[in-house]
């Protein structure tokens, strides 16, 4: 894997975890307004924040994923993640990502998202990027339309949130696709 970017918006950094941002991690992602919109456990626990990047820079090291730490490029205030799930012998990815609360509906979503498809086409040189969200999580789904993503249909009953089956509607992206839109 390459060595691990920063990537800059207009209003973001995206940046590579470091273990000072477990607190914010676990703050953030242990609410059960982001939880039940995301894969993420709940409740999140003491440790799973360090955990999880100790488990990401390993990823990143064996070329099987990569994630950025969400910050505000003006005071770099922590306020979500950003990832890519990679299978390099498919050329594809799946992307994925949360906001803590106070930052929704705000754009910052969308933002990164355009930010880490750049880097997957342009850097990665990946094939393909998809992007599965509950059928719960419009705000989601927006988020991918707005980039320019495609709606490849519902995987019925995929997932057990919360005790209860729940769909998944799927988005995908090829290369030349991402090419045509820049």
């Amino acid at each position: 894997m390459t060595p691990f970017p920063k990537l800059k918006t207009d209003r973001l950094l995206l940046r590579p975890f470091q273990l000072s941002d477990a607190p914010d991690v676990q703050r953030l992602a242990g609410t059960k307004e982001v939880a039940a919109g995301t894969f993420l456990p709940h409740p999140y626990e003491n440790g799973m924040a360090e955990q999880w990047i100790a488990d990401q820079e390993r990823a990143h090291e064996g070329g099987t994923a990569v994630s950025f730490a969400i910050t505000l490029a003006d005071n770099a205030a922590f306020i979500g993640s950003i990832g890519l799930d990679i299978v390099q012998s498919h050329r594809h990815a799946r992307i994925s990502y949360w906001l803590g609360v106070p930052y929704w509906n705000q754009g910052y979503g969308t933002e990164a998202v355009s930010a880490v498809l750049r880097y997957s086409f342009m850097q990665l040189n990946l094939h393909r990027i998809y992007s599965p969200h509950f059928q719960g999580n419009a705000a989601s789904g927006r988020v991918l339309q707005k980039v320019g993503m495609t709606y490849e249909g519902r995987m019925r009953e995929h997932y057990v949130r919360f005790g209860r089956f729940v769909d998944l509607e799927l988005y995908g992206m090829l290369q030349r696709e991402f090419t045509e839109r820049t």
